[in-house]
């Protein structure tokens, strides 16, 4: 037998023991779970999202910039991309019943977040659970500047005569 020849008859019993495992292996579901190394935020508690999963999966910073900048340059607030909403639907409860609040790896935002490593800075001014007060000013652990940007903002327009 040539070379040729055990080479050609080598293909042929590879491909006949694909075969067999292609035959013998189930085919997967048509609508398989998604794979387990992919982060599994907790459901929320209404019937729907404000948004398709998907659509929010990829927008939903976007949506919070628009609705921030919406309330506070225009004053207009609604409730369709509030982060108070997201916050009283996507809470999650620790064992003790209380919703977990952004320090914990449990925290519905952290799950994808520390997935993408992405840093959450809502947080740094808002409360990350409900009945929680926010902490304006960060949580750097520093105390809250005297002069606000405002401040600083309104002092130079009395000083220009506006």
């Amino acid at each position: 037998m040539t070379v040729g020849h055990m080479f050609m008859r080598s293909i042929i019993v590879l491909a006949a023991l694909f075969a067999m495992a292609a035959l013998v292996t189930p085919p997967a579901p048509a609508c398989a779970a998604e794979p387990g190394w992919l982060p599994k935020p907790s459901r929320g508690q209404g019937e729907k999202c404000v948004a398709d999963t998907d659509w929010m999966r990829r927008n939903h910073m976007k949506a919070l910039n628009h609705q921030r900048d919406d309330t506070v340059h225009d004053g207009i607030r609604t409730p369709r991309f509030s982060l108070k909403g997201c916050i009283e639907c996507h809470a999650v409860k620790a064992a003790d019943g209380k919703p977990v609040t952004a320090a914990s790896d449990k925290h519905f935002c952290r799950t994808c977040h520390d997935y993408a490593a992405v840093r959450i800075d809502c947080f740094e001014c808002h409360a990350s659970r409900l009945g929680e007060k926010a902490t304006t000013g960060g949580n750097t652990g520093s105390a809250r500047p005297e002069r606000t940007d405002i401040s600083v903002l309104a002092q130079y327009l009395r000083s220009v005569g506006q």
